[in-house]
């Protein structure tokens, strides 16, 4: 387990709860030192709102130029029809089950939104 890494598993559409928790913590995360390293996992809604929402994609934006890392769950992106989209935005897509059984078998730092 790395003790510096922290996961945000984000699959919640609300716009509010992106903005106010799921980026406003990854991004002070890094800015403030609280992590070394701070990965958001898109998946489910998350995925659409994330391709469809300007304002997010701006956030989205900003958290990436902080280093905060993105990933995405490609099953919910083919699912939704909006691979392309996810991708163009420079998210790396990938299954996404097997990794995060062993994040949480691995007990690391996961909070779920």
């Amino acid at each position: 387990m790395n003790r510096d890494r922290l996961y945000i598993l984000w699959t919640n559409a609300d716009p509010l709860t992106a903005k106010l928790m799921v980026m406003m913590y990854a991004k002070n995360s890094l800015k403030n030192g609280w992590w070394k390293e701070v990965t958001v996992i898109v998946w489910g809604a998350a995925v659409k709102l994330l391709a469809e929402n300007a304002e997010i994609q701006r956030e989205f934006r900003e958290a990436t130029e902080r280093g905060v890392k993105f990933e995405g769950c490609i099953a919910c992106a083919e699912e939704l029809g909006l691979t392309e989209e996810i991708r163009q935005l420079g998210v790396t897509l990938r299954k996404w089950g097997p990794p995060l059984t062993e994040l949480i078998k691995n007990g690391e730092h996961l909070i779920t939104v």
